[in-house]
Order: structure tokens, then sequence, then C-alpha cells
């Protein structure tokens, strides 16, 4: 199956792009995404931790489920104040 990733922030000028589209087994979760991009830009790896993800624009938790098509994000956290 194949996915959008979006990224943002950090993460975005770590992979060099907002957005990438992967293949993925079925049965993949938000998390299986994430360690797949992790694997491929090993700079990511030190946020998993700390980022948020979501799943069609609705924030997930990493054993989320993803079906072909769909559209997930991750975002570091934040600060400002």
């Amino acid at each position: 199956m194949r996915v959008t990733v979006r990224l943002f922030a950090r993460l975005r000028e770590i992979v060099g792009a907002p957005e990438l589209t992967r293949d993925m087994p079925d049965g993949a979760t938000l998390g299986v995404v994430w360690d797949r991009l992790a694997v491929e830009y090993p700079a990511l790896e030190p946020y998993r931790a700390s980022i948020s993800g979501a799943v069609n624009a609705d924030y997930a938790r990493m054993h989320a489920p993803v079906h072909d098509g769909d559209e997930v994000a991750f975002l570091p956290p934040v600060s400002g104040g």
C-alpha cells in the first residue's frame, strides 16, 4: 500500500522535503511508517519519543493502523511563548 507522509519543522529539514510518498506493508501502523523513515533518515530516530503523529488529519497514536491512500503526518514538539 502507498501512503503520503507529511513532515513539519525540524523533521522536514532533516528529510529535505515537506512530503514523501512511501510504500508500506499491509497491516502497517503509524509506528511502522516512522520506523521505516528512521531507517532511511537516521537523524530522525532521536525524535521518536517526542513526536506527534496523525492519520488523515486526526491525531493518532503510533499503534494506529494506516491504509492505502492515507496521509500521515509527523510533528516535532514545539515551544514558544
